[in-house]
């Protein structure tokens, strides 16, 4: 098992008001919490490890829902069931079938990346379902046809370029800003040995990328 870090320092934050706040969960969020539990669902996993508790929606409803759920977060001001960063998770390998991490990554340095997946794929049996920040550019089309349905599609306009991200006190990157290639990470994914089962970009909230990865 491995130690929680002596250098994990927690950044203090109020919490109601950061988390329970208009401007935090929005119409958008809560559409990205649904996808969030609708992916995790699917896969049925024995037990989940949340890895940044947030405001404890996510966690909270699967606990109600009898799943086997631990949080981990830097900050104890969350109360979350473990104190731990993504860069030294304090459990034992393969120990949970299922590992969640939404809207965390890009807390970090994206030169750490590597380090977290790396973390992740190892405490995990099974499934990891992340989301991601995505920038790209993209068209959303909606349509809702009598006797067929409603058709939702995001379509990418590539030719409108980001330019660099700058660090904005909370992000160190975003997936689609220069030097920060959906590509790339991808890759990072790959050499964590984290197989791709499916990734796409919330149609109402385009800004988050989900993946739902298997371990290699």
């Amino acid at each position: 098992m491995k130690k929680e870090s002596k250098k994990i320092k927690p950044k203090p934050q109020v919490f109601k008001k950061h988390y329970l706040t208009n401007k935090y969960d929005d119409l958008k969020r809560f559409v990205s919490y649904w996808h969030q539990i609708k992916q995790i669902i699917q896969l049925n996993p024995k037990n989940i490890l949340e890895i940044g508790k947030g405001n404890g929606f996510v966690s909270d409803y699967f606990k109600k829902r009898n799943f086997k759920v631990k949080t981990l977060d830097i900050d104890k001001e969350l109360k979350p069931d473990k104190i731990g960063s993504v860069l030294d998770i304090p459990f034992d390998n393969n120990s949970f079938s299922l590992i969640a991490c939404f809207e965390l990554l890009e807390h970090i340095p994206y030169k750490k990346i590597p380090t977290a997946l790396k973390e992740i794929q190892r405490v995990t049996k099974k499934y990891v379902v992340i989301s991601i920040p995505d920038i790209n550019t993209v068209l959303g089309v909606y349509l809702n046809i009598p006797k067929i349905g409603i058709i939702k599609k995001l379509i990418p306009l590539p030719f409108i370029k980001k330019g660099k991200h700058k660090f904005d006190g909370e992000h160190y990157w975003e997936t689609g800003a220069k030097n920060y290639k959906l590509k790339d990470f991808k890759n990072k994914l790959k050499k964590a040995n984290l197989t791709i089962i499916k990734t796409y970009r919330i149609f109402e909230h385009p800004f988050h990328r989900i993946f739902v990865l298997k371990k290699k």
